[in-house]
């Protein structure tokens, strides 16, 4: 029994003794194995590093990775804290501002950017002009302005021409002289004006049936100073506004003989806008008197329009009354509407107006002589009244460059002036009127085309009836009237222009014996009707800029020499040429 114990112990010790020698054999085998995969992997190292330096063909061959073993004191057993929950609370240092914290909605201004002031062009707008031609045409011409300056302005401007044609006497020359001023404030603007005109010519009436008659013309001289003052407030976009304006006119005329004429105008205007309405007040004054050799009168006349205007979306009424007073020589109270309507279907291109009037016209020398400067030295002096005057049309643009403006009117009036021929001598003229209700009916046209910067062209046509009330005709009062205006640029330096003129034959009365006077119904028997013939003036001129201050000019007038012939007996100058300088500073 111990014999097979001592047996099964030996067994046992013999076993476990091999177990451990196979054990130490395989494990110094692994550190062996270990240490010599170290030495290759620092051969491998080593080997790579001697690359950059030059190249070597060499392969290696790893027989196994690096396994590290950790020996048993380095390995953790211990499982992590899962509750360590422990929170950071960090220290801050900071201190409050007392700051009040302030809300701004406005919108900003945005500030434009100041660009270089711009180089100002040199200002000429003074010139002096002188020419003359055939005809023995002389022309001289000056103006001069202050300058830039927008709110106050200041000039002055003088012209003379004259003209001497082939009949005995025929000879004309007129002069003026003008000096203005203004100023613009910021209330109101103040201007005036003083002028001063001369006109001398001769009663050189020349008929060719009797030709020994005025072989020796008289000479007749005008003279004319003016004076004249406004103030206007400026415009003001406030909707209730008040507007207000005034001007004072007055003059002095007289001729070479005994006539005398002085006149003081007065103007005023007032009007108050509340939203979309006006209202207001146009008041004036005209204070007269005429001298000549038997006729010393004044004539006055008070005027008073009150008024209501409506003006909104295109559409402007201007309703009221024109009362006018006539005191002096004269007296009479009249009231006359006074409506005007403006109605804009197609902005900028088509409007449509009328209006509805009737007014006093208060005649005077000065008037006639502008319009006829042979008058007789003793002339009859009547207030013309216009009783009714109906007008409508059309007004627009067609694009830019082009407007135009068509009117129809009908009018009635009494005491139409009209000139007839002096009966003791045929060379001066008479003023006479129409004492009854006088018919006019007419249509008026203008338009003004600028097909280019270098065309321009505008043109008017006129066309009446007339339908006398007493007298057989209107005398001296053509039906057909035209006048057109061409300019073209060809370049910087040179232009052209070309007008023309048209006018309708007219009837003329002569008398066979002396009319009575005071004149105050024809008399058929002693009256004779001439045909006085239209004409046609076609006249042409050029311009060339030689530099910035001097450009030549040349005028040609009545190219086709025709007689015209305007008041009988009194021919127009023939073909005549002048031409000249322009000095501009």
């Amino acid at each position: 029994m111990r014999i097979s114990n001592f047996i099964y112990t030996t067994l046992i010790l013999i076993t476990s003794a091999s177990l451990s020698l196979q054990a130490q054999d395989k494990k110094a085998t692994e550190v062996k194995k270990a240490t010599e995969a170290k030495k290759a992997t620092e051969a491998k190292k080593a080997t790579e590093a001697q690359k950059d330096e030059k190249t070597i063909n060499e392969e290696i061959e790893v027989v196994r990775p690096y396994k590290p073993v950790l020996a048993e004191a380095v390995k953790l057993r211990r499982s992590p804290d899962l509750n360590d929950v422990v929170t950071f609370k960090a220290k801050f240092d900071y201190s409050l501002t007392d700051k009040k914290l302030g809300l701004n909605s406005d919108i900003n201004k945005l500030q434009a950017q100041q660009l270089e002031d711009e180089r100002k062009q040199a200002l000429i707008n003074n010139y002096i002009k002188g020419g003359f031609g055939n005809a023995t045409t002389t022309l001289l011409e000056a103006y001069i302005n202050t300058g830039r300056d927008e709110a106050l302005q200041a000039g002055g401007y003088f012209r003379h021409f004259g003209q001497e044609g082939k009949l005995i006497g025929q000879k004309e020359n007129q002069q003026e002289l003008s000096v203005f001023g203004r100023s613009i404030g910021e209330q109101a603007t103040v201007s005036g004006r003083v002028n001063y005109q001369r006109h001398g010519l001769n009663f050189y009436g020349y008929n060719q049936n009797v030709p020994d008659v005025n072989l020796d013309p008289e000479s007749q001289a005008f003279n004319f100073i003016e004076a004249e003052a406004e103030v206007a407030n400026r415009y003001s976009p406030d909707e209730n506004a008040l507007s207000y304006a005034a001007k004072l006119n007055g003059y002095l005329w007289g001729d070479k003989f005994s006539a005398k004429e002085n006149s003081v105008v007065v103007n005023g205007y007032l009007n108050k806008r509340i939203n979309t309405f006006n209202l207001g007040l146009a008041a004036g004054a005209e204070f007269g008197s005429t001298k000549s050799l038997s006729t010393d009168i004044g004539n006055n006349i008070l005027r008073l329009n009150p008024y209501i205007r409506l003006q909104a979306n295109g559409i402007k009424i201007n309703a009221g009354i024109n009362f006018v007073q006539e005191f002096g020589e004269f007296s009479s109270s009249r009231i006359f509407p006074a409506v005007t309507a403006d109605f804009t279907l197609i902005p900028d291109y088509l409007q449509i107006f009328g209006e509805l009037k009737g007014d006093v016209n208060r005649n005077s020398m000065k008037q006639f002589t502008d319009e006829n400067p042979w008058l007789n030295g003793d002339i009859q002096m009547q207030n013309s009244v216009e009783k009714l005057s109906i007008t409508a049309g059309i007004k627009g643009t067609g694009g830019p460059g082009f407007g135009y403006k068509v009117k129809a009117y009908h009018k009635e009036i009494t005491n139409m002036p009209l000139f007839v021929n002096n009966f003791q001598d045929p060379a001066k003229f008479d003023v006479i009127y129409d004492f009854t209700t006088m018919k006019l009916t007419g249509i008026n046209g203008e338009m003004s085309v600028q097909i280019s910067d270098a065309l321009n062209w505008t043109g008017g046509l006129t066309l009446e009836q007339y339908k006398p009330g007493s007298e057989t005709e209107s005398w001296y009062k053509p039906q057909v009237r035209l006048n057109s205006n061409l300019l073209y640029n060809y370049n910087k330096k040179l232009n052209f222009t070309a007008a023309v003129a048209i006018q309708g034959e007219s009837k003329a009365k002569l008398y066979s014996a002396e009319p009575a006077r005071p004149y105050l119904v024809p008399n058929p028997s002693i009256e004779t009707t001439v045909n006085v013939k239209g004409f046609v003036d076609l006249g042409l001129g050029a311009g060339y800029k030689i530099n910035d201050k001097f450009s030549a000019f040349i005028r040609a007038n009545n190219l086709l020499n025709t007689e015209n012939t305007k008041y009988l007996n009194y021919q127009a100058i023939g073909i005549n040429v002048f031409g000249g300088l322009t000095y501009s500073f």
